[in-house]
């Protein structure tokens, strides 16, 4: 009954995250995913970062409905997760240009293990019915298995946080 509800509320919005793999090399990839949000940048990036914790799937944390997500939209700032005692770092940010551009550096989920390096850029375009969010992730470093199979799940599961946010600032 669960997924025939999320299928429900996926299909009942109008953005739909777009993946793509944009390149892969035995050193690295870089993937990029598209939305459309009929919302001013403003309210989008008050979502983004003042509310990460309410759109952020769980699914996609280190320890599901008790992790609390935070984002710092300073240089330096963390993009966190807190769960008692236990605490992750997930990226690292490094530019912020409001209602723009935020870049955090850092491996998410289990790309931090594998030792790469990412880059994460959040780049906000104003349309006349809302804005485009692109984000783009930039993956170097090396894994024994390379890169060809990882860029697509990446990609995938980009779209669904990219998603999440859509989803959140459509039912706000």
């Amino acid at each position: 009954m669960k997924l025939v509800a999320l299928f429900t509320l996926l299909l009942s919005t109008a953005c739909f995250a777009k993946p793509d793999v944009i390149a892969v090399s035995e050193n690295g990839f870089i993937v990029e995913n598209k939305v459309h949000i009929a919302a001013p940048a403003d309210e989008v990036w008050r979502a983004l970062i003042t509310d990460i914790d309410k759109w952020w799937p769980k699914s996609h944390s280190w320890w599901g409905e008790e992790g609390q997500f935070t984002l710092q939209a300073n240089a330096g700032g963390c993009f966190c997760e807190v769960a008692g005692n236990r605490s992750a770092q997930h990226m690292q940010v490094v530019f912020v240009d409001p209602l723009k551009l935020l870049r955090m550096t850092g491996g998410l989920g289990p790309l931090q293990g594998m030792g790469v390096f990412g880059s994460l850029d959040w780049v906000f375009e104003s349309v006349s019915s809302g804005t485009q969010i692109t984000l783009t992730y930039r993956v170097q470093g090396f894994t024994p298995d390379g890169f060809s199979k990882l860029a697509p799940v990446v990609a995938e599961v980009q779209g669904l946080q990219l998603q999440g946010l859509a989803n959140y600032l459509a039912n706000d």
